[in-house]
């Protein structure tokens, strides 16, 4: 599945939900379903500075494809870190780093945020491209 077909199909899911609630318990339903983050990971180094959550985002270049792996100490946030990697892990770091990440503008998420967790949103997708960019050197 390419990057637009992912972030469509995320899309087309929220999509069914008429609440805010509803909307939230899917995403934090993802971040439930993300495989665990080896301990040995979670890491300083591994923390999206800013966030006003713990979140620790690794990632390993395996086969030409970037596999990232994250955890938070936040349900919601996690689940926003799951809508990125849904979208991104798996991925060829060329595909990744010319991502339009706008899509979350869609989801309408951001409208229902805190500032500081909306802005987190563009702290992870930055981190993200970051990572496939230093994997790809």
């Amino acid at each position: 599945m390419t990057i637009q077909e992912a972030q469509n199909a995320i899309l087309d899911d929220l999509s069914i939900f008429q609440d805010w609630t509803e909307r939230y318990e899917y995403v934090i339903s993802l971040g439930k379903k993300l495989a665990p983050m080896d301990d040995s990971l979670k890491t300083s180094d591994k923390l999206i500075q800013g966030c006003q959550s713990q979140v620790w985002l690794a990632a390993e270049n395996k086969d030409g494809n970037i596999i990232y792996a994250a955890d938070s100490d936040s349900l919601i946030t996690k689940g926003m870190i799951a809508l990125f990697i849904n979208t991104l892990s798996e991925q060829k770091p060329d595909a990744i780093l010319s991502a339009d990440m706008s899509f979350i503008d869609e989801t309408g998420l951001k409208e229902h945020l805190a500032p500081t967790r909306a802005n987190a949103l563009n702290l992870m997708a930055r981190q993200m491209k970051k990572l496939a960019l230093d994997l790809t050197a």
